[in-house]
Parts: C-alpha cells; structure tokens; sequence
C-alpha cells in the first residue's frame, strides 16, 4: 500500500491540480513514484469534471509539465480515511479542511515544506489575475514539491 497525499486548493483547476503534476514529477525523480499516491481536490465544486484552466495548463506545458489529463473534483470528509497528508494551498482551505477533519488527521500548508518560504506561507490564487500570476505559483509549486519529496523519502523508506 502506498503513501497517499492529497493537495487542495478552492476549486481544483489552477494551483492544486499544477501542484499534483508537478508533484508527481518530482517524486520519479526522487524514485519514490511506486512508493507514493499524489492527487488533487477542491474544497468547493463549482467546477467538478471541467479540465485545468487553460492559463494552468499553459504554464505547466511551458516548462515540460502535462496537466491534460486533470478532471476537477471536490474534497469529501470521507477522503480522510484513505489520505495520508492532505496539504492546503492556502490557509482559508486549511481552516475548511480542519473542520472536515477527524482528530489526527495530517492538514498542512502546502507551502511548509518550502524551507525558503516563510511561515505560514500560502500559495496565492492566480485565477482573477494575468499570466504572471500561474508562473509564480508554477515556481511556488516546484521549490515546496522538492521539500515534499526530502520529507516523504524519509517516511516511505
């Protein structure tokens, strides 16, 4: 059985889903990629079944990165039974993945396991923003997934 993280964002089109592919990329790297489950959710489901918003899907593809696949989906309480560590973008859906949390439950910031970003750091929405907005998140993305994958490598090993 295989470690499982989760990454949740509001509504799983832009900084979750780029998350989980970036994710997944890093943890081959780090041959943990049989070791450990990655996927994505939203905490809202305003856009349940719709694919990565384009603007994600850009970035990601600009930088080698497939998202096609990505399907949106809302976060269940009931995913808390199978997920290992579920890791917020931000810490309003922190605070909403607490509440649908059993006790103790693994719920973090995402961000935290960026040893360059400061406490409590969020990984910023970029929907309502330009295209800088995705490549900064895309950045974002890439410096917290290494930290991930140093610290999953000590848990799955």
């Amino acid at each position: 059985m295989s470690y499982h993280v989760c990454l949740v964002c509001l509504g799983n089109i832009c900084r979750s889903p780029m998350a989980e592919v970036v994710v997944r990329r890093t943890l081959a790297d780090h041959g943990l990629d049989g070791l450990v489950t990655v996927d994505s959710a939203g905490t809202g489901g305003w856009h349940e079944g719709a694919p990565m918003d384009d603007r994600a899907a850009a970035v990601l593809s600009g930088a080698g990165y497939d998202g096609s696949a990505h399907r949106a989906r809302r976060f269940l309480r009931e995913w808390f039974g199978h997920a290992d560590l579920v890791l917020a973008m931000d810490a309003e859906n922190l605070r909403a993945l607490r509440a649908l949390a059993p006790p103790g439950a693994d719920v973090r910031l995402f961000r935290s396991f960026d040893p360059a970003a400061p406490e409590n750091a969020d990984v910023p929405d970029p929907y309502y923003g330009g295209p800088e907005g995705f490549d900064e998140v895309l950045r974002m993305v890439q410096a917290a997934a290494d930290g991930l994958a140093k610290h999953l490598e000590a848990r799955v090993r």
